[in-house]
């Protein structure tokens, strides 16, 4: 038998009267970008997550970028309940999703539909499509598969049709249930991943789970691998390079609350929440290993208080929530902004306005934590970029929390939620955990409230505590906690409670730009962006284009000598996933044009002319995106 490629369908074309093992080449990437897509329920997301962690601990640089419906079970079939992952694989350290998808693997045609609507493919790029509408009982569902398959065949794209129902029907009564695994073993060998290694990573997920699961989830793996060996005609491999130091894998909320372990907090207090719920779950099966405890309360204010009221008390505490979740619980943060009660309040953004898209990141909250409370309410911002910083990121929070006594809002997004990405595992150091609260003696006369003149800051005082007993009260207070509608008094407290911000930014760095410190323009970002930001830049500077990065970490207050850095560029811009109007609407003017949140808050600060650039589309920035952007910017658009 002669076995060539077919160019019409990507598999193996046959000729001759048997069927002989395909001889194929392996083409070298430098990276790929993969999706896994299958109706709610189909496991894409575990099939695609797994095969991430196992290119990891091949030594593959992996980020994984989930692709998750609205609805809780969206109707099958349908473009919008599309479900699964994205994994870009590259030969070294993997910062963010990048662009478009070179090969997808759909469980339906509908599946894919939404992504290529939504730009996400590259064109001509691989489609698997599992082929069993070909031959359904539904007339039209059969005339749905055609038409769409070959419309796609008509773009360009390089269509594979894969009997995935078939083949895994001769090994489990349901594929439904295993189908997920057969896409993993075809796709561990279309990239030339060590099976021996799948199979543990597979032993791994299922661990809870009888033998004979375990036994049936190998067998469908091998049945993939299998059959891409026998039918695919091409392979690739992405060179890999292990990393000498111990790696962990985790997406962002797995991150942080490891992190909220790590630092010594011992109460965290929520309410269930899109895209935050996942990182009290994880604490809720491993807080109380370490002496922490997770409490569930009946709703966003409840889970607050709470978390107020354990700090109180002596402990430190966090409340987790998304958005819509932060406002419910402004009035309680500025109770505890009011009675100077350290919390870590962690705001897993997500889309809005309102419900808005529950399960697609987005970057609006910042000007929210910074200045959603009524009143005077200072807090420390600060906000997360990687899955990394994720965790240290906790360990920060709860010390400046307990050392100014201060609210800290922690920023991160859904997009880093449950992106995936190795990163050095953690070596613990007691410095990340705060001494106990001292509950010694006090002199007798001490005040609650002694405020120091220059710092803002007072003694942390905790209930029964001999002689530093008082009443807490959300009211204007003198310094002995007395309700006190003095002038002056009030005066005197929202004075030092502002001082203790200024003092806490004089402990800040300065950021280090990324690039040179000079050029023609000076891309800012915060959060998640880091990454595409960062690989954006790198691209225009190799083609020479004078263009460098600054990413901030804490926003409010901002370090000294960010003026200075700006003032060294041409051009500033900010680059956020939040809303600005484009000058291109034929409405918008100077005028009138809404800029996007940091933007707004550079502009106002430093009196500088900075630009701002951003898409709300509910995906993660991509690099190409900004390249574009900063080219338009720099008047390059036609070159």
């Amino acid at each position: 038998m002669d076995t060539t490629p077919n160019p019409d369908t990507g598999l193996a074309k046959e000729t001759g009267p048997s069927a002989l093992p395909l001889h194929k080449t392996t083409g070298v990437l430098r990276e790929h970008i993969i999706e896994v897509l299958s109706d709610s329920g189909e496991g894409a997301q575990k099939c695609g997550q797994t095969f991430a962690a196992i290119a990891a601990r091949m030594g593959n640089g992996i980020w994984t970028v989930e692709i998750i419906p609205a609805e809780i079970q969206p109707p099958a079939r349908s473009v919008e309940g599309a479900s699964g992952n994205r994994i870009r694989v590259g030969a070294k350290q993997i910062s963010n999703g990048g662009d478009e998808a070179d090969l997808v693997v759909a469980f339906n045609e509908q599946a894919m539909i939404g992504r290529l609507r939504a730009g996400e493919l590259k064109p001509g790029c691989t489609i698997l499509l599992e082929n069993k509408w070909l031959t359904h009982r539904d007339p039209e569902i059969v005339k749905a598969y055609t038409e769409t398959r070959d419309d796609l065949i008509e773009q360009g794209f390089d269509i594979c049709e894969i009997p995935m129902e078939v083949e895994c029907l001769k090994h489990v009564r349901d594929p439904k249930k295993g189908k997920n695994m057969f896409v993993l073993g075809l796709l561990c060998n279309l990239y030339s991943m060590d099976m021996e290694m799948a199979k543990e990573q597979v032993s791994f997920i299922f661990r809870k789970k009888r033998e004979t699961i375990i036994e049936a989830n190998h067998t469908l793996l091998e049945a993939g691998y299998d059959w891409a060996e026998a039918n695919m005609a091409f392979k690739y491999r992405i060179p890999a390079a292990k990393s000498e130091q111990a790696q962990i894998v985790v997406n962002g909320n797995t991150s942080l609350a490891l992190g909220v372990m790590a630092s010594g907090m011992q109460v965290c207090a929520m309410y269930p929440i899109t895209p935050a719920t996942s990182a009290s779950h994880y604490l809720s099966e491993a807080f109380q290993k370490v002496g922490g405890v997770v409490h569930q309360a009946e709703d966003e204010i409840a889970a607050c208080a709470f978390a107020i009221g354990a700090s109180y008390a002596g402990k430190c505490a966090l409340t987790i929530t998304s958005g819509p979740g932060y406002s419910l619980k402004q009035e309680a943060i500025g109770l505890a902004v009011m009675g100077e009660i350290p919390l870590v309040v962690i705001n897993v953004q997500r889309g809005g306005p309102s419900t808005g898209q529950p399960t697609k990141g987005e970057q609006s909250d910042l000007l929210a934590a910074c200045f959603g409370s009524h009143g005077d309410a200072p807090k420390v911002v600060m906000a997360v970029s990687t899955i990394e910083d994720c965790f240290y990121s906790m360990i920060t929070a709860r010390r400046i929390a307990e050392a100014f006594h201060m609210v800290v809002v922690v920023l991160t997004d859904a997009n880093l939620a449950t992106a995936q990405q190795p990163f050095a595992r953690p070596q613990f150091s007691d410095g990340w955990v705060a001494e106990a609260v001292d509950q010694n003696s006090l002199p007798d006369g001490t005040s609650p409230y002694d405020w120091d003149g220059r710092t803002g800051l007072a003694r942390r005082l905790v209930p029964g505590q001999p002689h530093g007993m008082h009443c807490l009260t959300g009211l204007a207070h003198d310094r002995n906690s007395r309700v006190a509608y003095d002038p002056i008094i009030n005066q005197e407290g929202m004075r030092h409670r502002s001082l203790k911000l200024a003092s806490f930014q004089k402990t800040l760095k300065t950021p280090s730009v990324f690039g040179d410190d000079k050029g023609d323009l000076l891309i800012v970002g915060w959060g998640s962006s880091r990454g595409a930001i960062e690989e954006a830049v790198e691209r225009c500077q190799a083609d020479n284009l004078k263009v460098s990065s600054l990413h901030l970490k804490f926003i409010q207050p901002m370090p000294s000598g960010l003026k200075q850095i700006l003032q060294n560029f041409d051009k500033v811009m900010t680059v956020e996933s939040n809303w600005n109007d484009s000058l291109d609407s034929e409405l918008i003017d100077d005028d009138n044009r809404r800029y996007s949140n940091l933007a707004l808050l550079l502009r106002s600060r430093y009196l500088i002319d900075i630009d701002c650039w951003g898409e709300v589309k509910g995906q993660p920035l991509k690099p190409g995106a900004i390249c574009r952007a900063i080219r338009r910017k720099l008047g390059l658009e036609g070159d």
